[in-house]
């Protein structure tokens, strides 16, 4: 496959800016993976779809706020810095990028908050962007932690253009949320309510947790037209035991088992053993899928709209077929779907 083979026309009104008032009424596109046929539903029609003995697997990864914005010394220049993870807590060390990258040198001290109170050194390049900073901060992890988030913003991916808002910490968060480490949310995630969880519960869907802790990498631009000369960024993430009993006991009894986004997909495919089933898998991954792809576990995919070019966008038609996912795209732009975390939904099956 070929990055150009992912191209395709999406006018800007149709990247969603917003959430829902209400998570679960979203529309939801319905694509059949074997004949391509599409029905036009909302999201808590997912009802309809999976019954007794069934298994969603969700994300439950916690973003946190990694966007800040700091002072460098002497100049008093405005830095944006993201944080990417902690290196190592007892020196306090954080892999970041900033931006403008190329004011900032090895031994630049950088002041954040209000009062300049939480300091950071630079003691490291790693890319273009990329900085290892130390913060300067007398006190226990737990409370360094605490006051490093309190001035952080929800990092919001780039094609929301507009500026973060405060509602945005819980909107673009999933309910399901437990562990820390994301700087991506598991998109297609946020629009499950605790109703809708609590429905599917009732019908006798079991949910299950895989933790894919998502990080830029995923966005980030492909340069390359050969897809086989991609390589994605590892992310870090566990499949423990309960998720791979419950799974391998759906696969066992034929029901469904259903990734909800494509980082859980990728997830599973990761931690992949013989015969369709699941093993346990703590580490990480840079597994990049895309056309084709013989998928094992999963027998549905539920996930947002995606943009061109994107790598979500390419394990989506990995799972649903190149052709017809392609196809229903074109068929989602006619008929006004919004796309990105904050639009609308697909459920591949």
């Amino acid at each position: 496959m070929k990055l150009s083979q992912f191209k395709f026309k999406l006018p800007d009104n149709l990247i969603a800016q917003d959430p829902p008032f209400h998570r679960d009424e979203c529309r939801l596109m319905v694509v059949d993976r074997h004949t391509g046929d599409i029905e036009h539903k909302m999201f808590k029609d997912l009802l309809d779809y999976y019954g007794e003995g069934d298994v969603m697997v969700f994300n439950d990864t916690q973003v946190f706020p990694a966007l800040l914005y700091g002072n460098k010394e002497k100049t008093g220049a405005r830095i944006e810095v993201f944080l990417l993870r902690e290196l190592n807590a007892d020196n306090k060390l954080w892999d970041v990028l900033v931006e403008p990258a190329r004011k900032i040198r090895i031994g630049n001290k950088l002041y954040f908050g209000e009062d300049g109170g939480m300091v950071a050194e630079v003691i490291d390049n790693t890319t273009s962007r990329g900085r290892t900073l130390r913060f300067l901060y007398d006190g226990p992890h737990d409370e360094f932690k605490r006051d490093l988030f309190a001035l952080g913003n929800t990092p919001l991916p780039a094609y929301i253009t507009r500026e973060p808002r405060p509602e945005d910490a819980e909107a673009y968060q999933t309910l399901y949320a437990r562990r820390e480490g994301a700087v991506v949310a598991p998109g297609v995630g946020l629009h499950f309510s605790r109703e809708l969880l609590k429905r599917l519960e009732i019908r006798g869907v079991e949910q299950a947790f895989i933790t894919v802790h998502s990080g830029l990498g995923s966005f980030r631009e492909i340069d390359v037209e050969d897809l086989t000369k991609h390589r994605m960024d590892s992310e870090q993430m566990e499949a423990n035991e309960l998720l791979v009993n419950t799974v391998n006991k759906a696969k066992d009894a034929d029901r469904q088992v259903c990734a909800v986004g494509t980082s859980v997909l990728r997830g599973i495919a990761s931690a992949v053993s013989m015969g369709g089933h699941m093993k346990l898998y703590e580490g990480w991954t840079n597994k990049f899928i895309f056309p084709p792809y013989d998928f094992t576990v999963c027998t549905s995919l539920l996930t947002d709209f995606h943009l061109p070019y994107s790598t979500m966008l390419m394990m989506a038609a990995a799972f649903g077929g190149y052709e017809h996912i392609m196809n229903a795209y074109e068929v989602a732009v006619k008929e006004g779907y919004h796309f990105g975390c904050y639009g609308d939904a697909m459920l591949i099956r």
